[in-house]
């Protein structure tokens, strides 16, 4: 058996699970507008801490209760998880934090619901990704100048942009030269295995490639695909996934591993805060929250918005809101509704320095 590295790289940190699920219409209760139902969706899972939905066509005015629960259950009489306002409803995006008792739990059910209109959406998601298999791969002759990679040193891939239905692009690192990969697209969780192939890809002299590929028929309209790259002679391979969505051309992802953060560093109490990023991506528009400490952020108050610019480093000052004056400590949360990029972090409402 030749077993090599694996690798699952991307621009989330963490494996998740999507499906759409429908919000059922209370009895004898006519739908909010003809024809419209409101679906909610993962984005994605910060494991054992958050989860971020993309909730679509909500009505508007309704108050929804969240609750996760155990996988199976639909989140029926799940452990509290918060509540949202849907305000002038349509989509929106919003993010909570999975409560202490699901932490450690695989699979977690999520469940909203209205407790005045009846209205209510589920769905699931993976908190903790299972391994992936191993599989058997039976070599064939290598290439002229084939030389295998160092101990320790692994081939990787990471999606650099999507068009919608029509093509990815991938870019690789730490390719042996002179190796010749199968390209294989697959539904999302089969970290390819078994897919459609789609092309080839010709390493070279190895290293940094990078190379567009065509996404076929069978997996168009899909939410999420997975994309694996494997050599029927070395027995190397590289599997990563992406979602089926055009990737806004200003916005460059960050490399696998890469975490946009930030930090505080003065606070005038009850009047502003300001903070400086660390690793943001550029060209993208962050929307700034604050809410109650333990909070993360989540559902918070908006008091500004973010231009990452060129990306990097960047510092800003943001007013504190009035509902958040007296408060001895506050959670400030920084998100993306392009990308999907996000950081939190909470400071003393004492003046510093």
């Amino acid at each position: 058996m030749l077993q090599k590295n694996l690798i699952h790289s991307g621009r989330w940190i963490f494996g998740l699970f999507l499906l759409i699920a429908l919000l059922a219409i209370p009895a004898g209760r006519p739908a909010y507008g003809s024809g419209t139902i409101p679906t909610i969706a993962i984005l994605s899972v910060e494991s054992g801490q958050s989860v971020t939905l993309q909730c679509y066509n909500f009505p508007a005015g309704d108050t929804f209760q969240v609750l996760m629960g155990a996988y199976g259950t639909l989140g029926v009489n799940g452990y509290p998880a918060g509540q949202i306002d849907t305000g002038t409803g349509g989509n929106f995006k919003v993010t909570f934090v999975i409560p202490a008792q699901m932490k450690d739990a695989e699979r977690i059910a999520i469940r909203l619901q209205s407790p005045t209109s009846g209205y209510y959406a589920y769905n699931w998601f993976y908190n903790k990704m299972p391994s992936p298999p191993t599989i058997t791969v039976t070599p064939l002759p290598t290439q002229p100048g084939f030389q295998p990679l160092p101990a320790g040193v692994i081939p990787t891939i990471s999606i650099t942009g999507v068009n919608a239905d029509k093509s990815v692009t991938i870019r690789t690192a730490n390719y042996p030269a002179h190796d010749t990969f199968d390209v294989l697209m697959g539904a999302y969780g089969t970290y390819g295995i078994g897919g459609i192939k789609v092309g080839t890809l010709d390493s070279g002299s190895g290293g940094v490639l990078e190379a567009t590929f065509d996404i076929p028929a069978a997996l168009k309209g899909a939410q999420r695909i997975a994309i694996r790259l494997q050599s029927p002679s070395s027995g190397y391979y590289s599997y990563n996934w992406f979602y089926n969505n055009t990737t806004p051309a200003s916005i460059q992802p960050l490399p696998a591993g890469v975490i946009p953060t930030i930090s505080i560093t003065g606070v005038n109490a009850d009047k502003s805060v300001t903070i400086r990023t660390a690793n943001y991506p550029a060209h993208d528009t962050f929307d700034v929250l604050m809410g109650t400490y333990g909070t993360y952020g989540v559902g918070g108050i908006k008091v500004g918005t973010l231009d990452s610019g060129s990306g990097g480093v960047l510092e800003a000052t943001f007013d504190i809101p009035a509902a958040l004056k007296g408060a001895q400590r506050i959670a400030i949360r920084l998100q993306s509704p392009s990308s999907g990029y996000y950081s939190f972090n909470w400071f003393y409402n004492n003046t510093t320095p």
